[in-house]
């Protein structure tokens, strides 16, 4: 069989790992990607990556010329594409980032677009299911809808950085560990600037 695997880019902030997933997908083994971009997914991803990533056609011509026999592009409200299906076999399905509306989405059995429906394919099919969810601090709702998720089968995979790599001091990590500590930070109910740090500070 084809490894063939589907890749949801949601509404949450992480465009960038959604571009990096999909490359390192092809390079690893992956026979072909079908890229689904929700509404949503489309304004974060050309907020973040540029306006020629806001699509999922747009999308897949950024991951370079090399790939594109290997990967297909679906909107959202394309119903009618092969991996709606759960007669069109697939390895697995990745969300990534995961928004919690998507998580809580897929939870309750929802599938309003091809994104929510291809997860629900996943979930019935027994396929693995992987959420990178994007979400912080994680309310009791969205707990609720992750237990439901795993019970279901889904592996929750929250992008974590792997500190015992013992990577070394750069911006990009410098950013993450510094927007973290803001964050708790905020939660103790300290008042701090966070120039820079906040969204549309």
């Amino acid at each position: 069989m084809r490894a063939e695997i589907a890749l949801i880019v949601s509404g949450a902030s992480g465009a960038a790992l959604s571009r990096h997933l999909a490359r390192r997908a092809l390079e690893w083994g992956a026979d072909h990607l079908h890229v689904v971009m929700t509404g949503p997914g489309g304004t974060v991803a050309a907020h973040e990556l540029g306006p020629g990533w806001g699509t999922a056609r747009g999308f897949c011509a950024g991951l370079g010329a090399e790939h594109q026999d290997h990967v297909s592009a679906w909107e959202d409200d394309d119903l009618m594409a092969p991996i709606a299906s759960g007669s069109n076999r697939l390895r697995g399905v990745v969300i990534a980032p995961c928004s919690a509306g998507m998580a809580g989405a897929v939870a309750n059995g929802i599938s309003r677009g091809l994104g929510q429906r291809v997860a629900d394919v996943a979930l019935k099919q027994r396929w693995p299911l992987v959420l990178g969810i994007r979400e912080t601090p994680m309310s009791a709702v969205l707990l609720k809808n992750l237990l439901e998720l795993a019970r279901a089968g889904a592996h929750i995979v929250p992008p974590v950085p792997a500190f015992y790599l013992r990577p070394d001091p750069g911006s990009a990590w410098d950013i993450f560990m510094d927007h973290y500590s803001l964050r708790v930070m905020d939660l103790l109910g300290f008042e701090l600037p966070g120039k820079g740090l906040r969204w549309k500070a």
